[in-house]
């Protein structure tokens, strides 16, 4: 190449006003569909959150009104009313003093319809069935579960009389029904006497039993047996004077009320919270 001519110069391709407006389009809609994805994501996101509140709201509300439902006082079914005399009774042996069980005093009729009173004598320690009972019977018990014994004697009005009354404590009611089926008919057996030394019934003794019975209430068989304060067997006594004397009577009358006291229906409330629903 000669000095004088002239140098080769290198063409700069500048891109038309078209290709930069193209490439600016395609840069702009590629940033606006990331954009739309991104609000699509947080937009499933925020309904899917959305949703969970709504469902944990609904699942609080329902809770809600389960607790308001379960807790609110109502009125008790009939079922429940049954079943709250039951358990009342049932627990009555236990829940209340002795003094409940068994009275200073028990009303009874006698002759000529005059009312007498009874009074007790003593209480005798809670035991066994078995072991206050005669032995015919501690095999019925043995059989049919049998919680427990208590027993109090009585003197009658006059104090000629001397009445022992035994509260066996059966497991429930369908327990004390199935003993009471197998309790044997005999006069002559059940509740052994409560002899309390230094008192009155100081004589009172298996021997001077003249007549036993019983009577089933609830989850309970009280026996009564009854006999004279001044020592007289069964064998001494005429037929005659026994069935018309006032002891068995009395005996039966005594028996029966501790039983009612026992198997007496409670008050019982209208609601589960009291008597207001």
């Amino acid at each position: 190449m000669s000095p004088q001519q002239p140098r080769a110069q290198r063409t700069r391709v500048r891109p038309w006003p078209a290709t930069r407006g193209r490439a600016a389009a395609v840069k702009a809609a590629e940033e606006r569909r990331e954009l739309e994805k991104g609000i699509r994501r947080r937009g499933i996101v925020t309904s899917l959150l959305t949703a969970a509140v709504l469902v944990a709201a609904v699942n609080a509300v329902i809770a809600g009104v389960g607790i308001v439902q379960e807790t609110r006082s109502r009125p008790l079914t009939g079922q429940e009313r049954a079943d709250y005399v039951k358990e009342d009774v049932a627990r009555r042996w236990h829940d209340w003093p002795a003094s409940m069980v068994f009275p200073d005093e028990l009303e009874y009729v006698g002759l000529a319809r005059s009312q007498q009173f009874a009074r007790r004598v003593g209480i005798a320690p809670e035991i066994p069935c078995w072991a206050g009972v005669d032995r015919s019977v501690a095999s019925v018990f043995r059989e049919v579960s049998c919680r427990s014994l208590l027993r109090a004697t009585y003197v009658d009005q006059s104090g000629a009389f001397a009445i022992t009354i035994g509260v066996a404590v059966m497991a429930d009611e369908d327990a004390r029904t199935s003993a009471a089926a197998k309790l044997p008919i005999d006069d002559r057996v059940g509740v052994r006497p409560v002899a309390f030394p230094g008192t009155v019934t100081d004589l009172f003794g298996a021997a001077q039993r003249q007549r036993s019975g019983w009577v089933g209430v609830g989850p309970y068989i009280v026996f009564y047996t009854a006999g004279y304060t001044d020592g007289r067997t069964r064998d001494a006594i005429p037929q005659e004077e026994l069935l018309h004397s006032e002891l068995w009577p009395t005996a039966q009358a005594l028996g029966g009320r501790v039983a009612r006291s026992l198997g007496e229906e409670p008050d019982v409330p209208r609601c589960t919270q009291g008597n207001e629903c």
